[in-house]
């Protein structure tokens, strides 16, 4: 993927497209991390960036950028389909390391300990540990 690709894909979008990538990673988010955790060396960062997308102390334009990438993140047509184990994430590693890099600084601790809190519980409890 090329950086003109990304850079479309982190779009923030006006309210309308925000609001509707939100309730989209709200529904399909942990049901999608539950089934490839085990197969992705990012989840740690995914879900940091999920708690800081659903943060309201996060800035508007921050929230836009990490739905966008967890949007892209969960939507079933990829560039590289998931279906190859972690050949097929490297399209959405790419895409969430250019949002983290994008958003620098706003990721804060207490992302990644909820983060690292939700990695922690037992994989059949809730879907949404938050």
């Amino acid at each position: 993927m090329d950086d003109v690709k990304i850079g479309e894909i982190l779009l923030p979008g006006d309210e309308e497209t925000q609001d509707r990538r939100e309730k989209q990673v709200r529904a399909k988010f942990w049901p999608k991390l539950k089934r490839v955790a085990a197969s992705i060396p990012f989840s740690r960062d995914l879900v940091a960036a999920y708690y800081c997308a659903m943060d309201p102390r996060t800035p508007t334009r921050v929230r836009g950028i990490l739905f966008a990438a967890l949007a892209y993140f969960i939507l079933p047509l990829d560039f590289l389909p998931d279906v190859f184990a972690v050949v097929g994430f490297t399209d959405d590693m790419a895409v969430i390391a250019a949002a983290l890099r994008m958003i620098q600084g706003h990721i804060a601790d207490r992302h990644y300990d909820a983060a690292d809190k939700a990695l922690a519980q037992d994989p059949d409890a809730s879907t949404n540990p938050a």
